[in-house]
């Protein structure tokens, strides 16, 4: 078994799919049909060596993550040893609650996370009683300063624009023995980062990129500014990363309930494979 591991717990935008009050094609299928449904997007990072586990962004299906992993690695009872949040958006953090008082009540979990989301946590309701109580730690990242999991894996947080109201948002660098995979579930536009997503790509053997809609017509079917929505959408990210698809193996995950490639019976997905890039599966393994 690979030394790490990184597992795709969640691939949805933040309301998950069936989104709240939905019932497009996609929502009523994943209503209807359990094996439709998306989680919000989220990661896990498996040492099965040392039965560690450590978790990328605490969602509201947090439950049903959890239990996911902990069944398939064998890791009953075993808390998550840390947490790593990208930002103060509803699919990222709000599973927090579950390690209070009323569910857990875990004791110190480390919650890695930006200088903003940190004062959040610490002075605002409900998120401060559990730092009060000690049922988790903050503990301040910043922008491009590596850190240590173990001697087999290393997270480097590296800030990209995001409509920050309230935090900072972080993609992140995961490497471990062999390869390097880039997470990138949040960004408002490649041309507005001060990184070029390109070099960022070539240098990375995995990147799991921001997919939340498919094209500019998808969100105009919603009766919504393209301009107005915070998010590169698949159609301009590929034509941007097409030349690395034989170096790079490119995924996209974090797909709001309207976009087209959430159906596997929808004529895009073809479209999106026979052009070498990856739609992220939930419970699929990364090994690194």
């Amino acid at each position: 078994m690979s030394e790490v591991i990184v597992n795709i717990i969640g691939t949805a935008q933040d309301a998950g799919v069936p989104h709240p009050n939905c019932f497009c094609k996609n929502c009523v299928k994943a209503i209807e049909d359990a094996k439709s449904r998306r989680f919000a997007s989220s990661l896990a990072i498996i040492l099965p060596k040392s039965k560690e586990w450590h978790l990328i962004d605490a969602t509201p299906d947090l439950r049903e993550q959890m239990a996911f992993i902990q069944m398939k690695y064998q890791l009953q009872k075993q808390l998550m040893d840390s947490i790593w949040l990208t930002h103060a958006h509803i699919g990222h953090y709000p599973g927090l609650m579950f390690l209070g008082k009323e569910a857990i009540g875990a004791k110190g979990t480390s919650v890695y996370c930006g200088e903003k989301m940190k004062q959040l946590l610490e002075n605002h309701a409900p998120w401060k009683q559990l730092v009060e109580l000690e049922n988790i730690k903050p503990i301040e990242i910043t922008h491009e300063h590596p850190i240590e999991l173990t001697s087999a894996v290393r997270i480097t947080p590296v800030e990209v624009p995001h409509r920050n109201e309230f935090s900072e948002t972080f993609a992140f660098w995961i490497e471990g023995p062999t390869r390097k995979l880039l997470y990138i579930p949040d960004i408002d536009r490649w041309d507005e980062w001060d990184r070029d997503i390109y070099e960022m790509a070539k240098v990375a053997d995995v990147c799991l990129l921001d997919g939340t809609f498919y094209s500019i017509e998808e969100i105009e079917r919603m009766g919504r500014d393209y301009k107005e929505i915070p998010h590169p959408v698949m159609t301009e990210t590929m034509d941007r990363l097409q030349d690395l698809v034989d170096e790079t193996a490119i995924y996209f995950t974090h797909f709001n309930h309207t976009n087209p490639v959430i159906d596997p019976e929808n004529s895009f997905i073809k479209q999106v494979k026979d052009r070498g890039f990856h739609i992220a599966v939930e419970g699929m393994e990364i090994l690194l």
